[in-house]
């Protein structure tokens, strides 16, 4: 499904009015939840757009993205397979979906572990690693810089959305600093 991002605002917020209608069906209990879900799923599909846009002239989407980038953080530009499914935090089926696309660009190479002969390792090439810093600095520049929250805003929503990803389960308290890659 394409997101649909308009040149002219509409004249009520339809997440508003959604809102209105469950409490007008009796349903208030549920309402303030819904318009949680509903207005964060709202932001994912705008943020989304920018980011995919953002992206397209690289021939890249989200996803692939997320490897490459993952990969060009590690020590080495290597990792295993179990490993990138674990932080990307993504079903293995998908991640090996991506790794194939990769490996079918030339952006990545799968090669053995060294220690586990049932394990793969991904590892990024140089072309790989010169994509995925082009497309970092264009994300960085048309996107991450400028959310379309202040400051603020923004430091106050991923506190409240960590809370949520935290209680359900997503990670437990972490330590000051991650380990490097």
């Amino acid at each position: 499904m394409e997101v649909v991002v308009r040149s002219h605002p509409l004249p009520v917020d339809p997440l508003a009015e959604a809102k209105r209608q469950w409490v007008a069906h009796g349903w208030t209990d549920a309402a303030d939840g819904m318009s949680v879900v509903v207005s964060v799923m709202r932001a994912q599909q705008l943020l989304l757009g920018r980011v995919e846009a953002t992206l397209r002239p690289f021939e890249l989407s989200f996803a692939r993205f997320e490897v490459l980038r993952l990969l060009a953080f590690s020590r080495e530009g290597r990792l295993p397979l179990s490993s990138v499914v674990a932080r990307l935090q993504v079903h293995a089926t998908s991640v090996s979906s991506t790794a194939e696309r990769l490996v079918r660009d030339g952006l990545i190479v799968r090669e053995p572990h060294p220690h586990d002969g049932r394990a793969a390792m991904l590892a990024l090439t140089d072309a790989g690693r010169s994509l995925a810093e082009r497309a970092t600095a264009a994300l960085n520049a048309e996107v991450f810089r400028d959310p379309g929250l202040s400051p603020s805003d923004a430091a106050d929503l991923v506190a409240i959305v960590a809370r949520l990803r935290k209680d359900a389960g997503d990670f437990a308290d972490p330590r000051p600093q991650p380990d490097p890659l």
